[in-house]
């Protein structure tokens, strides 16, 4: 194994700066993130290994349709939770994942604690019922799932049989239940973040909801294999080990989470400055020892692996795969020569990847890179959290000069956009009144404006920066205010970037060109999703813990070595085809 990193190992007066926001906030790269060691699953899983979690199934009351109630127990070093599943009996008509739905095939919570028989009893009531119900400050998560028909059935009636499903249309799905919403942070009467925030099992971003899905994972094989035993008594069996990994949890997401990076940029800040940081770290890493270089040249194959088992039917993600899958092709055959004899290997491998990679194959080496130097980053995981919801106060004293070049710094590239064209103004954020969901509607086209919210910074920028040019720059900024109160959202926001290098993105949100997925790519990327399938340019359905160890196998298992398929005569090298 690889020595542990000192400062020895840095040229201190030549470290590797963080990449510039222009570079890095751009819809087109945060598109293309890949998931890495620094993903929230990932922090998840380490941490429970790391302490010791345990895990066990205290109830198991479903019946031989599949319809009843489960609960799942995680027990750490100081508390207990509890995903309580409710099983349900749907209609093939009722079947949606459209947020419009009101029913499902499951539905869960997690409770606080142990539940009592009446806890049961009272959320079997509500949590059925979603945003139609109410739970309470007992309970931390809320969520829902439906089955992927074609593969569930597959498995069912194979493990019937006394057979293993087939592994190629396992990899072709991916999963046997989707979730087509995780809910926290207090929504329909859950506990408010502040009354868990400062729980060290919980630090970091979404921890709660992720240990939700990870428990939902095991609920979903459990249901399969319960079902086919139900079936066929006498013959059924379970789910080989290995075979059993390669199922994770499926998502449908559409734009209800896109506005999310726009609306925290202190958490989006906090988020990529640490990815960056990372990278900065390890491309200034001297003195690199063989066996990690052999490692991420082992992982740039695990990856190509990875790649040739994602698919989709979106023409713009099937051109992004074959493009992935190129570039770790000629990744793999170059590497050899690129990282020979230098003295900082991972910054020439950046350097060469920056002009011979796509922005997919740019990023992937990014995540490849960060994954071999855990013993440098994953301190960083600590950093990915931000109080959103402190106030911070428009400082009206600076001057309209000072104001400028504020502005300037952060939304110059604003400047280059003429929002008077259509196609650059050519969208409408808003908020549907049915479902309280956002929306993007067409401005030009629909009668939507009035009703707009503020998720346009780019242009709003530009509109502060034309009215304050007409100012005198020693005027102060609570001046200019006071005959613009218009502008005191964007002056608030600016003041903060001004301190917070990543929290804006640096594209025009509002554009005809503007791709919603990249929103949700970037995001879901930090949860730790993989294999995107966009289904138009406004959702997308992810894989989330697929590859991961189940509960009951952290103990034996490391689940950073498994974010990654293992090669196994799996790699095929033919040349992708479009």
């Amino acid at each position: 194994m690889d020595r542990r990193i000192s400062d020895h190992d840095f040229d201190q007066g030549h470290a590797v700066e963080k990449r510039s926001p222009d570079c890095v906030m751009r819809l087109s790269r945060m598109g293309s993130f890949h998931q890495s060691r620094l993903s929230f699953m990932r922090v998840l899983l380490r941490r429970l290994k790391q302490q010791n979690w345990s895990f066990d199934r205290p109830i198991w009351r479903i019946d031989e349709s599949g319809v009843g109630v489960a609960t799942y127990r995680a027990k750490g070093p100081e508390r207990c939770y509890t995903l309580i599943a409710f099983a349900h009996d749907l209609p093939p008509e009722k079947r949606s994942d459209r947020v419009i739905a009101d029913a499902w095939d499951a539905t869960f919570t997690l409770f606080d604690g142990e539940p009592t028989e009446a806890d049961i009893q009272r959320l079997s009531g509500n949590v059925p019922r979603q945003e139609a119900g109410r739970i309470s400050e007992q309970e931390l998560v809320l969520s829902r799932a439906n089955r992927s028909v074609r593969l569930f059935d597959h498995v069912r009636s194979a493990l019937a049989k006394g057979e293993q499903p087939d592994v190629d249309v396992i990899e072709s799905v991916g999963y046997l239940m989707r979730t087509t919403a995780v809910y926290g942070a207090g929504k329909f009467g859950a506990a408010d973040r502040s009354a868990w925030h400062g729980r060290p099992e919980f630090a970091g971003s979404f921890q709660p909801e992720l240990l939700s899905v990870f428990l939902i994972r095991a609920f979903t094989l459990d249901l399969v294999e319960h079902l086919a035993a139900c079936d066929a008594p006498q013959t059924a069996v379970a789910v080989d080990p290995d075979l059993r990994r390669r199922f994770g949890v499926g998502n449908s997401t559409g734009l209800g989470m896109a506005p999310f990076l726009i609306n925290h940029p202190a958490l989006i800040h906090s988020w990529i400055d640490a990815r960056e940081t990372a990278l900065a770290r390890v491309r200034s890493l001297e003195n690199v020892g063989p066996q990690k270089l052999e490692r991420l040249s082992q992982l740039c194959s695990r990856a190509l692996v990875n790649v040739q088992g994602w698919n989709s039917d979106h023409l713009l993600q099937i051109e992004k795969i074959d493009a992935l899958r190129a570039d770790l092709m000629t990744l793999i055959e170059a590497f050899p020569s690129i990282v020979e004899g230098e003295r900082k290997p991972f910054d020439t491998l950046h350097r060469w990847a920056e002009t011979s990679l796509s922005l997919e194959g740019q990023e992937q080496l990014v995540s490849l890179m960060i994954e071999v130097n855990g013993d440098l980053v994953d301190d960083l995981a600590a950093s990915m959290m931000a109080d959103e919801q402190s106030s911070f106060r428009i400082d009206g004293s600076m001057s309209v000069t000072s104001m400028r070049t504020l502005m300037n710094d952060a939304y110059g590239w604003a400047q280059e956009i003429d929002y008077g064209l259509p196609d650059n103004d050519a969208r409408v954020w808003y908020v549907s009144e049915e479902k309280l969901e956002p929306r993007l509607g067409e401005r030009h086209w629909e009668d939507v404006a009035d009703y707009e919210q503020p998720l346009q910074p780019g242009r709003d920028a530009a509109r502060m920066m034309a009215d304050l040019s007409h100012w005198d720059g020693g005027a102060r900024l609570a001046a200019f205010l006071l005959q613009h109160p218009e502008h005191r959202h964007i002056a608030r926001r600016a003041q903060r970037a001004a301190l917070l290098a990543y929290a804006e993105i640096r594209d025009n949100t509002i554009s005809s060109t503007m791709l919603p997925i990249d929103l949700l790519r970037c995001k879901l990327s930090f949860f730790g999703a993989t294999k995107f399938d966009p289904r138009s340019d406004r959702w997308v359905r992810i894989t989330m813990f697929q590859g991961a160890p189940f509960p009951y196998e952290l103990t034996e298992c490391d689940p950073d070595d498994m974010a990654y398929p293992p090669v196994e005569g799996r790699l095929d090298r033919s040349l992708p085809t479009t």
